[in-house]
């Protein structure tokens, strides 16, 4: 049982990384803000002007 449960966790990890939720706790923990839609956007708009600034060639 304590196997299922760390598999759990850990694919739960992976799931929230791949969803940048981990990103946006890093973001308000750094910051130091809470959670809120507009900050969410913020950090949203950030990362993809981020993503979509460093062009990749062919």
């Amino acid at each position: 049982m304590r196997s299922l449960k760390s598999l759990y966790r850990i694919l739960m990890g992976i799931l929230r990384e791949i969803g940048d939720e981990s990103a946006y706790q890093r973001h308000l923990a750094a910051h130091g803000r809470t959670h809120c839609g507009a900050e969410w956007r913020t950090f949203s708009e950030e990362r993809m002007r981020q993503k979509y600034q460093r062009a990749k060639c062919c």
